[in-house]
């Protein structure tokens, strides 16, 4: 049988970067690639699987219980950020971590130092799989994705592990927001399901945050600058102007835990017009409202200011705090918990300061609570992930089933 490593190597050599430019389902072609490649393996374990027009793979796994137990899905995503480059990945294997600085090769100078990252620490004497700091590294959520195909191929060649029905996930552009806007719950047929997409060994999570987007339009207007007094109106410093109504204290890097922010993620521009994309975000609802209403009055003082027209904003909902719809239905975080402690990792309990496709789908009547794939360092050339994590996540998988397997109806 293959290996969790290779499987996972052999998973981030296939470059799937999403586009959020991209109208297409999926974003990128180059997504299909693994995702045919994982519908075969499945196929070829044995597991009815199939890959539809959007990109979703779905396999089911008939139950070999004689007693009714609910219907448990696994699902992870296949593309990668388009924050950092995913093409030509040459992970590095740092074998017995000495707890020392690890040089990422394919950049001289460039180094992953615990000074910056202390949490290397708690990994020492691991096996660690980190980036040659030219590209990420993909365990966002190639992890995930290796995770279950390692769990599947336990199951499908041990036919004495019991286990009830299973269900089998791979999406596209979760990192764009738009992973599930097209997923066929139905069909997918799942009572309770897990994303295996957090960080840290021992994550497990049932809340995120509130999501929103907000793009903002400055019209200024353009006249030569020696000849620009009282008729000049820089769209870029304006735009400035506007961020800089934003709470400060409510960016990313001021905040932790539950606190909500305002991020800036890109800005393009010249005199006559510029255009500022920013994410929103907040776990309570109430907040959540209270900072959109907050960004349009910053457009609305622009406006005031120097003229209707002057600024416009599109604020888009993206997704929701899957809270309110997997509490009611706690067994599946009960049975999370005690498949962790059986793996002899300990939960931690904590809210997502992001989110992931079962929020969505927790919304579309698929209860998706989120359970860590063991990176660290997502979206850039500082990612790494330690093999145990991935091993971990694996064995956590199978417990849950084990967990489901000898549950009664009324459980």
């Amino acid at each position: 049988m293959e290996t969790i490593l290779n499987r996972f190597l052999r998973y981030v050599a296939i470059d799937t970067r999403s586009d959020e430019d991209s109208q297409s389902q999926p974003s990128t072609a180059k997504q299909l690639d693994l995702l045919k490649m994982l519908c075969k393996e499945l196929n070829d374990l044995g597991v009815e699987a199939t890959l539809d027009e959007y990109g979703y793979v779905m396999g089911k796994i008939p139950s070999n219980v004689e007693d009714k137990v609910p219907a448990v899905g696994f699902i992870a995503h296949v593309d990668t950020s388009p924050d950092a480059s995913g093409k030509d990945v040459k992970p590095q294997i740092i074998e017995d971590y000495d707890g020392g600085d690890i040089a990422l090769r394919g950049v001289p100078g460039l180094f992953l130092k615990p000074s910056e990252f202390p949490e290397l620490l708690d990994h020492k004497g691991e096996t660690l799989i980190t980036t040659d700091g030219t590209t990420l590294l993909g365990a966002d959520d190639k992890a995930g994705v290796a995770e279950i195909m390692h769990a599947v191929q336990y199951i499908m060649t041990h036919p004495e592990f019991k286990h009830g029905p299973l269900r089998i996930g791979f999406t596209p552009d979760e990192e764009i927001g738009r992973g599930v806007v097209k997923f066929d719950v139905g069909r997918f047929d799942a009572d309770y399901a897990y994303t295996m997409d957090g960080g840290e060994r021992g994550e497990l999570e049932f809340e995120n945050f509130n999501a929103a987007s907000a793009k903002i339009h400055i019209q200024g207007r353009n006249v030569h600058p020696g000849y620009a007094k009282g008729k000049m109106r820089n769209a870029i410093l304006i735009g400035q102007e506007l961020n800089a109504l934003l709470p400060a204290d409510q960016r990313p890097e001021h905040t932790e835990g539950y606190e909500g922010f305002f991020h800036i993620v890109s800005f393009k521009g010249t005199v006559e017009e510029a255009n500022f994309a920013y994410i929103i975000r907040d776990h309570d609802r109430a907040r959540f409202e209270e900072k959109k209403a907050a960004m349009q009055k910053c457009v609305d003082f622009i406006n005031f200011r120097y003229g209707e027209g002057t600024a416009t904003a599109v604020i888009k909902d993206q997704y929701y705090n899957m809270r309110e719809q997997v509490e009611p239905h706690y067994e599946v975080v009960e049975k999370a918990i005690k498949a962790m402690e059986l793996s002899g990792v300990k939960p931690k309990i904590q809210p997502i300061r992001g989110g992931t496709d079962g929020a969505n789908l927790s919304f579309m009547g698929l209860p998706c609570p989120n359970i860590f794939a063991g990176g660290l360092n997502f979206h850039g050339k500082m990612e790494w992930v330690p093999l145990e994590s991935i091993q971990s996540a694996s064995n956590v998988i199978l417990n849950i089933v084990r967990l489901y397997a000898i549950s009664s109806p009324s459980s």
